[in-house]
């Protein structure tokens, strides 16, 4: 004997049953005001209308974190992704890198005008791994694109010249690798201002801030060359506490007429071949200010190279570095994994919404 709430229950179900068996039913009467018979459709739109409470508030729109830019059809390889990651062991070294568009530009639907470059030349012990790091300027419509040429046209240029250049680095041989680097970075930019003249742009317009960092594979050498251009931030951390290593600028162009390696007449020619020196003589435009540091890593140590968009919020917070210092230099402790560490580097500091591009190194 069933329960006087269970034969309730089963005397609603099957009123439900035969009441949807019912409406679609095609013999059962119409009960509309014209002798036309309904379709089926028109019976399930009918009671949807008479069960829906049209009175009740409609649910707000969900809000997005931010809004994709406007794609051109005939241009789809303009688009920059939101977030770019990198992360690899090199020598002794862990590295990771991340690319993140800032939430100003999220919320103008604009492209990230920050570009990440991390490429390996040659292997073995004798490999270079190179990463570049260049914020484009938003004073133009080209910000993005001027990062990515100025990546690619240094990424280029350090590639045909890796071997000589690891012979350098390795040898400590400053001389020649200040000079020479300092030689790509302005062949770099004047093709940044000969672009930005064919778009009919200011120089400033179409330019970039670059940052390089170049690593030997070799695990017996411990030197690390940093060198570029422009804004942004070079710093190491190390027993715990930050220091800010960012070199010194410097105005004075690579000497004419010699070899940009060094004062050997007879590299010249090699140094033509693989890059270092244009063959016909330099336009008399402007040099950017150059930055150049070479230095021995230290088991330990973290070396974090940023674009302008991250290196002004660790300077105006000390906070965001101390968080860093605490998560970054644990003895023994791994380097974080690529989720961990993009995490880390979008830690709000009011004020500070640009793209945050950020390089950091794990010396073992």
């Amino acid at each position: 004997m069933s329960a006087p709430g269970a034969q309730d229950d089963e005397r609603h179900h099957g009123q439900h049953r035969d009441w949807w068996a019912q409406l679609y039913d095609p013999h059962a009467p119409d009960t509309g005001r014209t002798r036309a018979r309904d379709t089926l459709d028109e019976r399930y739109r009918s009671v949807s209308r008479t069960l829906t409470d049209t009175s009740a508030p409609k649910p707000a729109p969900a809000e997005w974190a931010g809004a994709l830019p406007v794609a051109d059809p005939g241009a789809l390889g303009e688009l920059v992704p939101d977030t770019a990651l990198e992360g690899t062991r090199f020598g002794r070294a862990a590295l990771r890198a991340a690319s993140v568009r800032g939430e100003a530009a999220r919320r103008a639907g604009e492209l990230r005008s920050d570009a990440l470059l991390a490429a390996r030349f040659g292997a073995g012990e004798d490999a270079l791994l190179l990463v570049a790091v260049a914020a484009g300027a938003r004073s133009g419509p080209g910000g993005h694109r001027a990062a990515r040429e100025a990546c690619h046209s240094i990424g280029a240029a350090v590639g045909r010249s890796h071997a000589r250049l690891v012979d350098d680095i390795r040898s400590a041989r400053n001389s020649a690798l200040q000079p020479g680097l300092h030689r790509l970075v302005d062949r770099t930019f004047g093709r940044l201002r000969a672009q930005a003249a064919a778009l009919g742009l200011e120089p400033e317009q179409y330019s970039a801030d670059l940052r390089c960092l170049l690593l030997p594979a070799d695990p017996g050498c411990r030197t690390r060359v940093f060198f570029g251009a422009g804004g942004g931030g070079f710093l190491r951390l190390r027993d715990g506490v930050w220091q800010d290593v960012e070199p010194v600028a410097t105005m004075s162009p690579a000497p004419e007429g010699s070899s940009v390696l060094g004062h050997d007449p007879a590299a010249g020619a090699a140094a033509v071949r693989d890059g270092f020196t244009p063959a016909e003589p330099p336009e008399p435009a402007r040099t950017e200010p150059f930055r150049f540091r070479s230095c021995l890593a230290h088991p330990g140590d973290v070396l974090l190279m940023c674009s302008p968009g991250l290196a002004e919020p660790l300077r105006a917070e000390p906070p965001f570095v101390d968080r860093l210092a605490a998560r970054w230099a644990a003895p023994g402790g791994e380097p974080p994994g690529l989720a961990a560490y993009l995490a880390d580097l979008q830690y709000d500091v009011e004020g500070h919404e640009g793209d945050r591009t950020a390089v950091a190194v794990w010396e073992g």
